[in-house]
């Protein structure tokens, strides 16, 4: 004997689910992949276009239909135009397990290529690969967060790799020049010295003139120190992002 399935039950494969909850209840809509952004960014204006179906759900995976007095008590209307309207601007895209493992392989590897690009080998001072990173990465447990983008979490995984993985692992260095006039040189070089790593060059003659390393973050530490002491009469300049190998 066949199984009847109820008639407020309607089932649809493929979509993409916009939620949203209100009065306790939660309401869905089923839209067309990619169709959600599109209609938010003004680039599709015909709703219909949007929706897989002209329906609102309480479950669309399920195919359960949402009730009119439940429209009403929740949105105030039983008008399932109205109804859509509020939930395409209000509510939250669900993503399927598919897209999402997806999207976290995708800002995994984002995520990597950044820390990367901003890190290397202490004993060389040479970037690694990719492929390396996101071995000691997955080494040090990083959990990549689908909520953030990938360059707020590059600190956060660049600590969890240091304190967690195998791989020996620190931030470029910047490789500047700072040129400041000669009293300045003299009375300044002791705090500009102690924001570098490492001193390569120093001349003095008519100009004070250093070439160092320092990490990224102390550029802005030194271009704060010339601006008010200097008057205008120092500068900084970048020579290099990452620093390469010392030949000696």
């Amino acid at each position: 004997m066949p199984i009847q399935q109820p008639s407020n039950q309607i089932k649809l494969t493929n979509v993409s689910i916009v939620r949203l909850k209100k009065s306790g209840k939660r309401f869905e809509i089923a839209c067309y992949k990619n169709k959600v952004q599109e209609w938010r960014n003004g680039v599709e204006k015909n709703q219909d276009d949007v929706l897989q179906i002209s329906n609102v759900f309480m479950n669309v995976s399920k195919g359960e239909v949402a009730k009119s007095n439940d429209l009403k008590k929740a949105f105030g209307t039983t008008s399932v135009d109205d109804v859509v309207k509020e939930i395409l601007e209000k509510g939250e895209v669900q993503v399927g397990e598919k897209e999402r493992d997806h999207d976290l392989a995708s800002l995994r590897k984002e995520i990597a290529t950044l820390v990367a690009e901003k890190c290397v080998d202490p004993g060389t001072q040479r970037p690694y690969p990719v492929g390396m990173i996101e071995k000691a990465m997955a080494e040090a447990g990083v959990s990549v967060k689908a909520g953030k983008n990938a360059k707020s979490q590059v600190a956060e995984t660049l600590r969890l790799i240091q304190s967690n993985s195998t791989l020996p692992i620190q931030r470029a260095r910047m490789r500047v020049r700072v040129v400041v006039p000669a009293a300045e040189g003299e009375r300044l070089q002791e705090q500009l010295l102690a924001l570098a790593e490492k001193v390569e060059k120093e001349d003095k003659g008519e100009s004070w003139e250093t070439v160092m390393l320092i990490e990224p973050s102390r550029i802005r530490e030194i271009n704060e120190l010339l601006q008010k002491e200097c008057k205008g009469k120092g500068r900084v300049e970048t020579l290099t992002f990452a620093a390469t190998a010392d030949s000696s």
